[in-house]
């Protein structure tokens, strides 16, 4: 089997709620992502998405996915997409850096490894933990009052955990972890996510006003070295997100005892291929993850319901479904939550087929 062309479509992803909001005054009401397609000489083909959140969350954003593949692209016509650990290695030698540009096409191949071989990407990773695996919902940064109501409206839908958006005026932010927190029932649990928005003295006023409140908190500033600070003077658990993009990282931060868990993004990290290293070094460590990606829409929602199916639930912290938050599906066969949880497909690979119809013209062809 060889990669006889790769193709990259732009689809317009609007938000139901209208805008999401985070740090520092961050906001997106359509998401611009590029679902990836890889086709072989034998007639099968195997999509991946990527879709940065906004040009200024991470070192990313959408035309960059785009001109990134016309570049790395023409280096992988010929090349066989089930040998995964070689293909990723040729993708480092032709393009330095931007894993996330690599990202779609690793996934891709991925779903033709299982198509290949009639498994479940699931399987593929290392086997499937149980039928179904919890989800967290995204929190939109907004008044207190406001986000301490979303959270009624959204344990309707089955959700148990809840991420609040911080990482604005430390006042505010206060206010809002105790609305939301005095709105929680027994077993929920509460992660306030700063994404790198507070200085290290306002996350420590943060930190300590709410010492008697049971929330996580994530990310608070930019750098890692801020975060340990932060971490070593906090009383409650501690995500690392941002800054958690590769083994290195993972590995200081054992060293440091900087995290209780982590973040990964799969599109941040470069693909599945990566993030199944990262996420078998946290298993090692014993390090709770978050498994998603920086945003998107069903086939991206696949590829994190495959990995977080093939986790230990033991360390696997929560996940996310982003298909839902937005209005227009993508792909057919794509996971849906049923009270609050998820499950990867039973078919093979991804389990998913694109509707074409909806992705239109390719804006990149390949080969």
């Amino acid at each position: 089997m060889k990669i006889s062309r790769i193709l990259a479509y732009r689809i317009e992803l609007p938000l139901r709620e209208g805008s999401y909001k985070w740090s520092g005054g961050k906001a997106v009401t359509v998401f611009d992502s590029t679902i990836v397609r890889v086709e072989t000489d034998e007639g099968l083909a195997g999509h991946g998405e990527v879709c940065p959140l906004g040009p200024f969350y991470l070192p990313a954003y959408a035309e960059g996915v785009r001109a990134g593949l016309r570049e790395l692209a023409p280096h992988l016509i010929g090349q066989d997409p089930r040998e995964l650990g070689k293909l990723n290695r040729l993708m480092d030698a032709a393009l330095k850096g931007h894993p996330y540009v690599k990202s779609g096409v690793d996934v891709a191949c991925w779903d033709l490894l299982g198509q290949a071989t009639g498994l479940p990407v699931c399987e593929l990773l290392g086997g499937r933990y149980g039928e179904s695996f919890p989800l967290y919902r995204a929190i939109s940064q907004e008044p207190a009052d406001v986000m301490a109501e979303r959270v009624a409206t959204y344990r309707k839908q089955g959700y148990h955990a809840f991420q609040l958006k911080v990482g604005g005026n430390p006042d505010d932010d206060i206010d809002r972890i105790e609305a939301v927190a005095s709105e929680l029932q027994s077993g929920e649990r509460l992660i306030a996510d700063a994404n790198t928005g507070w200085t290290r003295l306002d996350a420590m006023r943060v930190v300590k006003a709410v010492r008697k409140v049971d929330v996580c908190i994530e990310q608070p500033c930019l750098s890692y070295e801020e975060c340990l600070s932060v971490r070593r003077h906090c009383p409650h658990p501690f995500l690392l997100d941002e800054s958690i993009d590769s083994l290195e990282v993972l590995l200081r931060a054992q060293a440091d005892l900087a995290a209780d868990g982590v973040n990964l993004k799969i599109s941040k990290l470069g693909g599945l291929t990566r993030t199944r290293q990262a996420r078998d070094l946290c298993l090692s460590l014993g390090l709770a993850m978050t498994l998603e990606d920086s945003w998107g829409g069903d086939v991206a929602t696949a590829t994190i319901a495959h990995l977080a199916q093939s986790t230990p639930p033991e360390l696997l912290f929560t996940s996310t479904d982003f298909n839902s938050y937005v209005t227009v599906k993508t792909a057919d066969g794509a996971p849906e939550r049923r009270n609050g949880r998820l499950s990867a497909s039973r078919q093979p690979g991804l389990g998913v087929t694109p509707r074409m119809d909806v992705l239109g013209d390719p804006v990149v062809i390949v080969g």
